[in-house]
């Protein structure tokens, strides 16, 4: 009975110990993901190497193999960062969260503009995708949907990302040939697109002045994450007379109040 009992839980020890093995190489490639996300400083495969505790050779392969994914993006400086395919995944779980909720909520708390139409939104390839959206009465011509993907040189929280980029780099993100015009006002060229950004770059803001919508502005900010990059980008939106009677200045108060105070959350400082 005693080596009945013996067996018995010598085989439940067993069976919980390979129940936590887990796979090696993708619990370090796991790892380099956070390794990558929590780095204040760009970090190369050497670096990558050094921190997971593996020889350079292993870090190679692994990255390469993220970057190939999609998971991971290698700079022209060899250095890595968090790439697109993480944001899907991100997406997914914004779309079955509440924070389409939580973000008005934070809005209508500390901005001068409750009930205003905003948007939350990541950069992925040369589009944004809207991850959360509060649509008011003044904008209900046009609506913002979780999920919506509009080209990224149009929109507020597009010019707000692009603003951080090097013109080698915006080059090569959207390429040869701009997106298909939303409007009149849709922006269609690098040397417009490089002199607007300029401007958000000076100003702290960036706008779209009917770029997506005719007779609607939207100003926009980053959203910083613990290495002062931009993770997202917020939004307010109005019709062109509503903007002109409440004031610029109120808007973009409320937006950039908006923005630091979601970035302080994740680490940014100011």
């Amino acid at each position: 009975m005693n080596t009945t009992n013996n067996q018995l839980s010598d085989s439940r020890t067993s069976l919980t110990a390979n129940s936590q093995k887990l796979v090696p190489a993708l619990e370090r490639g796991v790892k380099i993901l956070d390794i990558v996300s929590k780095s204040k400083k760009s970090l190369n495969v050497t670096n990558i190497a050094q921190l997971l505790g593996v020889a350079k050779s292993s870090a190679h392969g692994l990255c390469a193999t993220l970057v190939e994914l999609n998971l991971l993006v290698r700079k022209s400086d060899q250095t890595y960062q968090l790439g697109p395919h993480v944001m899907r995944w991100a997406n997914r779980f914004a779309r079955e969260s509440d924070v389409a909720i939580e973000f008005a909520t934070i809005w209508d708390e500390g901005s001068q503009l409750p009930g205003a139409t905003i948007t939350l939104s990541v950069i992925e390839g040369a589009e944004v995708v809207y991850i959360a959206a509060r649509n008011s009465d003044l904008t209900d011509d046009f609506n913002f949907r979780i999920g919506m993907r509009l080209p990224a040189p149009f929109t507020a929280t597009g010019k707000a990302f692009l603003s951080y980029m090097s013109e080698f780099d915006l080059r090569k993100l959207i390429g040869e040939n701009f997106p298909e015009p939303l409007t009149p006002n849709s922006v269609q060229n690098f040397s417009t697109l490089f002199s607007e950004l300029e401007q958000c770059r000076e100003r702290g803001y960036s706008i779209d002045n009917q770029q997506v919508k005719e007779g609607m502005m939207c100003f926009g900010a980053s959203v910083l994450n613990s290495n002062n990059r931009p993770i997202a980008g917020v939004a307010v939106s109005l019709p062109v007379e509503a903007a002109e009677k409440i004031g610029k200045e109120i808007i973009v108060k409320s937006i950039q109040e908006i923005a630091k105070k979601i970035s302080l959350r994740l680490g940014a400082e100011f």
